[in-house]
This record gives C-alpha cells, sequence and structure tokens, in this order.
C-alpha cells in the first residue's frame, strides 16, 4: 500500500473510465536518470537520456519553468 500511495503523489489520481476500462494519468513523469531505460519504462514512466537535457533551451520555451539549482536545499518548516 506504501507504494500505491507513493504513485498516487508522484502522479496524482488520474481518471478512470470504466465503458473503456481505460485509466489515464494527470501528468506524465519523466525520469533523466542513469537507471536503465527498460527499467524506468517497466514501472511507467517516461525516460529522457539525461545527455539530452538542456535547461538553457527550456528556460527560452514561456509554457516551461525552470528554476536554476531547485531542490538543492531543503529547509524544514516548523
Amino acid at each position: 500500500m506504501g507504494v500505491l500511495a507513493h504513485s498516487t503523489h508522484l502522479r496524482g489520481a488520474g481518471t478512470y473510465d470504466e465503458r473503456t476500462g481505460e485509466e489515464h494519468d494527470r501528468v506524465t513523469v519523466t525520469l533523466a536518470t542513469g537507471i536503465p531505460e527498460d527499467r524506468v519504462r517497466a514501472v511507467n514512466l517516461d525516460y529522457l537520456d539525461p545527455a539530452e537535457v538542456n535547461p538553457e533551451a527550456w528556460a527560452h520555451d514561456p509554457d516551461t519553468l525552470v528554476v536554476p539549482h531547485a531542490g538543492e536545499d531543503l529547509f524544514r518548516l516548523r
């Protein structure tokens, strides 16, 4: 149940069509990682080769938010 809860937090609840039996995720999660592509796709995530990541190019796209150094410092709220 912990894995199910984590996947729901990561991807959102999504929707389910009873008529067709199809689930549709609310968001797509893509990992740019050294984990082999087949293992990433085996858990229903999209894969991006880390060598193809170019934040400078994405920053020029008005529909993309690029936050430099995001997540490098985590703070505990009181």
